[in-house]
């Protein structure tokens, strides 16, 4: 029993010693996360609502985007913006990689939570903007937008969360994260299950947070509002 208190006592020094470089990988994660989730959002909005445009090609070329993105894998397409894009003459820093497609890999499954948030708001609704002679912008901005956003709020939190995790594979790319940082602690002292578990607790910790938000959000949208869908509720 001594014996495995000292060992844990070492190991647990050498965690405290390599803490300066665990605490910047949590900064890294955090900014990685809140700058894909900026971008996610906007990609959501934008290919959600491209699909009621009336125009053809701007609803193919957002469905293409939608199945592109959709169907292939968020790691595949880190290497690609970090690896290949540079063969072309086109290079990004790790960060903005890391960005670039976390951001769009997971604006393309929140265009589909903006597109049927939309489509569950009550047929009445959409005919009673018509019936104000609303333009398509005024129906969207006035009306169905307005009254989605609670019906989104509990979905993109989910996939607020999903993001969280999705961040770790950055480090396949030399971000510095907290999944790389954890990777040279653990290079660096030998040890496994310390600086795994300080992460663990770290990313769940900041998913904690990040729910926590969700939940306040999705409280400040829905006072005050009767959101009316196809269900009558």
């Amino acid at each position: 029993m001594e014996a495995i208190f000292k060992y844990f006592q070492e190991s647990w020094s050498w965690i405290l010693e390599y803490y300066p470089i665990l605490i910047q990988g949590t900064i890294t994660t955090i900014e990685l996360t809140l700058a894909s989730a900026i971008l996610a959002l906007i990609v959501s909005f934008t290919v959600g609502l491209s699909r009621f445009s009336r125009l053809r090609v701007v609803r193919v070329a957002a469905v293409i985007y939608l199945e592109f993105f959709r169907g292939t894998s968020a790691i595949v397409q880190m290497f690609f913006m970090f690896f290949v894009l540079p063969l072309f003459g086109v290079t990004f820093p790790a960060l903005v990689a890391g960005v670039l497609a976390c951001g769009l890999n997971l604006g393309s499954y929140g265009s589909e939570v903006v597109r049927s948030a939309i489509l569950s708001v009550s047929r009445g609704q959409h005919e009673a903007a018509l019936s104000l002679n609303y333009t398509n912008y005024q129906r969207f901005r006035y009306v169905l937008i307005p009254q989605s956003i609670p019906v989104m709020i509990p979905t993109f939190g989910n996939l607020l969360i999903e993001l969280l995790k999705l961040t770790a594979v950055a480090s396949l790319i030399t971000i510095s994260d907290l999944t790389f940082m954890a990777q040279i602690v653990r290079s660096q002292t030998a040890l496994t299950l310390e600086p795994f578990f300080v992460i663990l607790v770290m990313y769940f910790i900041i998913s904690s947070v990040l729910v926590w938000f969700t939940k306040f959000a999705e409280r400040k949208f829905s006072k005050g509002r009767d959101t009316i869908t196809r269900d009558g509720v």
